[in-house]
């Protein structure tokens, strides 16, 4: 029992160090300590591995190779949102909310749409049993092994209330890991990966999860799911998972009126390009759950929220050249060498051409200006 009490008391400190630097970037101890105990932790996992508990710290280093990924029924179904891209679509949206309430107050949740993966967790008694994708919205893909990597998602939670739960994140490949792996790739002749969100997905999606863990992915949380009324409104759950250890981005804000939710898309119209991955828009819901479920739901998404997206980036740049990589198995890729231009927090000097029918048909030429 001293080698099970000695597991448990490193697992809990590894977690509690980790905690305290994804959640309150603080961080107590170097990554030396920490590495050196995550270290004992594995050996002795190694040594005892009846020992290895579901929501110990070694998971995050990954390890698990997956041949094929269990298909996984979605217990509440992962609907779309319907999108909307002005302010006069979002001002109809909110006329049909009102009338849909019969005139009864309510009040919105703005957030953040970040251009990630759609992730479900589902936790039983505190511990992470299970991670799937979003598929088609019905059935996803079970990647428990791969998502057990991101270091700010709690494996465990302690909290005797909650019971069963689900939530729900988007999974991202940060855009300074994005552009850390694309370096890497140049230097050994790769092609470079097209964009964060691509790169996510395809990384998720990994058979080796100790690959998976060496891209250092993300999540954030933004929805709570139970067969228990454990929150009255969207806002208590966002909190109170925020208290739990969940990594629930502090960009959201509640809005009283439409007029609110406007001012929230025109203030992070500009500032969003400075958050750690990509953007999109963003995603306005209804605050009360009783008032969710009198609203109701279409086919295909809830009438309690939207998606306002913003327009896409674009910019302009010079063709420099065109060279060629050779991969490691030998495919070549034809490379366009533009000059450097900032899109989106990343700096873009390169692009995989895949197009060349269009290029012929545009006559495009090197000292040509392009838009990426």
């Amino acid at each position: 029992m001293e080698i099970l009490q000695k597991i448990k008391d490193l697992g809990e400190k590894l977690n509690y160090y980790n905690l305290k630097y994804y959640q309150d970037s603080i961080s107590e101890i170097s990554d030396f300590e920490f590495d050196k105990l995550l270290k004992e932790l594995e050996d002795l996992e190694r040594e005892f591995p009846q020992f290895k508990f579901e929501d110990s710290p070694s998971h995050r280093v990954g390890g698990v190779i997956t041949k094929n990924f269990e298909t996984v029924v979605h217990k509440f179904p992962m609907l779309s949102l319907s999108n909307t891209y002005n302010e006069q679509e979002l001002l109809d949206w909110d006329e049909r909310i009102r009338k849909g309430l019969s005139g009864e107050a309510y009040e919105y949740i703005c957030e953040i749409k970040f251009d990630g993966i759609s992730l479900s967790m589902i936790y039983e008694n505190g511990i992470l049993k299970r991670a799937v994708t979003r598929g088609d919205g019905t059935q996803g893909d079970d990647i428990s092994a791969n998502v057990k990597t991101i270091k700010s998602l709690p494996l465990s939670i302690k909290s005797n209330d909650l019971g069963s739960f689900e939530i729900r994140g988007e999974g991202f490949l940060p855009n300074s890991e994005f552009e850390r792996i694309n370096l890497e790739r140049e230097d050994i002749g790769e092609a470079v990966l097209a964009n964060p969100r691509n790169a996510a997905s395809g990384t998720f999606k990994m058979q080796d999860s100790t690959v998976v863990a060496s891209r250092n992915l993300d999540c954030y949380i933004y929805q709570f799911l139970s067969d228990t009324d454990s929150f009255e409104n969207h806002e208590q759950s966002l909190i109170e998972l925020k208290k739990l250890g969940f990594n629930v981005s502090q960009t959201w804000a509640k809005a009283a009126n439409i007029q609110e939710v406007i001012a929230y898309i025109n203030s992070w119209s500009e500032k969003r390009h400075s958050l750690p991955c990509a953007t999109d828009g963003i995603v306005i819901k209804i605050n009360n759950y009783k008032q969710r479920e009198d609203l109701g739901f279409t086919s295909k998404s809830p009438r309690w929220a939207i998606a306002y997206k913003y327009k896409a980036e674009s910019k302009s740049t010079v063709l420099k050249k065109v060279t060629y990589q050779v991969g490691r198995t030998g495919a070549v890729t034809p490379v366009a060498e533009l000059e450097p231009v900032e899109l989106s927090m990343t700096t873009v000097k390169r692009a995989t051409l895949h197009n060349a029918d269009e290029i012929a048909r545009l006559g495009i030429s090197i000292g040509d200006y392009v838009f990426v």
